[in-house]
């Protein structure tokens, strides 16, 4: 089975950026890692550094030593991973599907995200400070042999995903296009799965946000220990812990999101989360690691309420479409009756469906508002590096440029299959994220 191209953005289609990235992203990694916490943040001294002695050189001294990890870092990972795994599956939560898919599949989750998140802040901080099993600061102190182990482990798990999604797939929903490069990017397999546990929801949810949190707290231990505790550093930490509690409790939500419904488990995604996550993401609080900058009360309390109204606007208006269509558009929004489209859509095996389009509340300013509070989240969590070096703000441009690629990718892929109907909604609703000027 091979898959129409013409259902990928434009970018992927001309097979020449996923190569690229394949290429450019694991020793972006490694040169963020190093420049954060060896070049205090500054990519010009990391240029310098690389001038003197040769670009690939100095990739190669940086990487090198740790390519394949540390038996520590080793240790580290399996013992998170198999802590994640065992919550998934222990851990009680009710089931709950996914949308259908394509090949008419419907893939089956179980609930138990909010309680694992729990469970594991819990048991790290328990671990640590009163039983004194390790050091908080371990991931911290393990930083770069754990990003070896990681893209290595990462890249040779998305090798076997793409052998599987050929050749043992999961379901029905798997196929190549023809280009092994794209393929191992893209993936094979919408939904696979291996021994029962579903890959994405894994890699995704239960490896790469939840190690976030570790991440984090590791962060602030190390900044307690070498320099004592800033309220720039506890604003950031707990701006990023309610965004990421806001996520294990919205996790149903996010298992129905267009990452999990039309992104394949390949390099993008699972490399991604394992790796380009891990150490993004959490640059910029690895960049206050070591400049304990003080904002004093006013500032740090002002950044901190921004914040969290902004991760609280992003969760109520992805909610208020969730609610809109679990009870088939019977509700208020804004004290008022929604304003729905009633969509018709075929699928690929040829049925007819309905769904309902919001085009009121949160999701009558623009097509994609939800995207303007998680970005201000991110920028509020951010400010308290401050603005000595840019470092601290790649996650943020990243993030930037993620979204809105996803929402021209969401808005061409409803158009497909809405047609007449998604035209009618962008009548209602012209502007993609930005009102009045995008």
């Amino acid at each position: 089975m091979t898959t129409s191209t013409t259902r990928l953005p434009i970018w992927m289609q001309r097979n020449v950026i996923p190569p690229l990235l394949l290429v450019l992203c694991p020793p972006t990694v490694f040169i963020l890692w190093y420049t954060a916490v060896h070049l205090d943040g500054s990519f010009q001294a990391f240029w310098h550094l690389a001038v003197a002695n040769g670009l690939f050189s100095t990739i190669g001294s940086i990487w090198g030593p740790i390519f394949f990890g540390t038996p520590t870092a080793w240790a580290i990972l399996a013992g998170f991973a198999s802590f994640q795994l065992f919550l998934m599956r222990f851990v009680p939560g009710k089931s709950f599907t996914g949308p259908i898919t394509p090949m008419g599949n419907i893939p089956v989750y179980k609930a138990n995200g909010i309680a694992s998140f729990l469970i594991t802040v819990t048991t790290f901080l328990l671990a640590t400070y009163k039983l004194h099993l390790f050091s908080p600061t371990i991931i911290y102190d393990n930083l770069g042999p754990l990003l070896g182990a990681l893209n290595l482990f990462s890249l040779l798990f998305c090798l076997f995903l793409y052998f599987k999604g050929i050749y043992a797939p999961s379901s029905s929903d798997c196929g190549t296009t023809g280009n092994p490069f794209f393929d191992y990017y893209w993936g094979t397999e919408l939904y696979p799965r291996i021994f029962g546990f579903d890959v994405k929801m894994f890699t995704n949810c239960r490896f790469g946000m939840m190690g976030w949190s570790l991440i984090l707290l590791s962060y602030m231990a190390k900044q307690q220990q070498v320099y004592g505790l800033s309220d720039s550093m506890m604003v950031a930490v707990a701006l990023q812990l309610i965004y990421i509690g806001k996520f294990f409790f919205w996790e149903t939500g996010y298992l129905r999101s267009l990452d999990i419904m039309h992104d394949r488990a390949g390099f993008m995604i699972c490399w991604g989360c394992m790796v380009w996550l891990p150490c993004l993401y959490t640059s910029p609080t690895l960049y206050l690691v070591n400049h304990p900058n003080h904002l004093g009360t006013f500032w740090a309390t002002a950044i901190f309420v921004a914040g969290s109204l902004s991760i609280l606007i992003n969760f109520l208006a992805d909610r208020q479409r969730q609610q809109v269509r679990a009870k088939n558009g019977a509700c208020l929004i804004w004290k008022r009756p929604p304003s729905l489209i009633h969509a018709s859509y075929t699928t690929v095996t040829g049925e007819t469906k309905q769904t309902l389009l919001l085009s009121s509340g949160w999701w009558g300013i623009s097509r994609h508002f939800h995207y303007v509070p998680e970005l201000l989240g991110t920028f509020f969590w951010t400010l308290p590096a401050l603005f000595s070096n840019f470092l601290p703000y790649c996650y943020l441009i990243f993030l930037t440029i993620l979204l809105v690629d996803r929402a021209l990718r969401h808005d061409k892929r409803c158009s497909d299959k809405y047609g007449e109907h998604w035209e009618k909604y962008c009548e209602q609703v012209p502007y993609k994220i930005i009102p009045y000027l995008f």
